[in-house]
């Protein structure tokens, strides 16, 4: 099953995050190049001092221990999701200070 969900990350060519079991450690914002046998082949960037170093990293698929996948993001502070006048007035997000009544 994992090796149909790798060979699908591979595929979508999406970052991912991959916990390497055996190294006790997370390999962040990596995208799988290929599969090839139980050999995974990772492409990430990490970034030290001023410099940054672009790797390719090829590990077993038996030491992956997880990955995840972002789905999406929303900023954080006071700011105001964009949206679409299409949207159905049920499916609105209300603006929780402006649209709280204190009656």
């Amino acid at each position: 099953m994992l090796h149909r969900k790798i060979y699908q990350l591979c595929c979508d060519g999406r970052e991912v995050c991959v916990f390497l079991r055996d190294q006790q450690r997370w390999i962040e914002r990596a995208r799988i190049i290929d599969i090839e046998g139980d050999l995974v082949t990772l492409r990430y960037e990490t970034e030290e001092e001023d410099e940054i170093c672009s790797w390719e990293e090829m590990v077993r698929l038996e030491s992956i221990g997880a990955i995840t996948q972002k789905l999406a993001s929303v900023p954080r502070g006071n700011v105001e999701p964009p949206l679409t006048e299409e949207c159905p007035e049920a499916e609105r997000i209300r603006n929780r200070y402006t649209d709280s009544n204190p009656d």
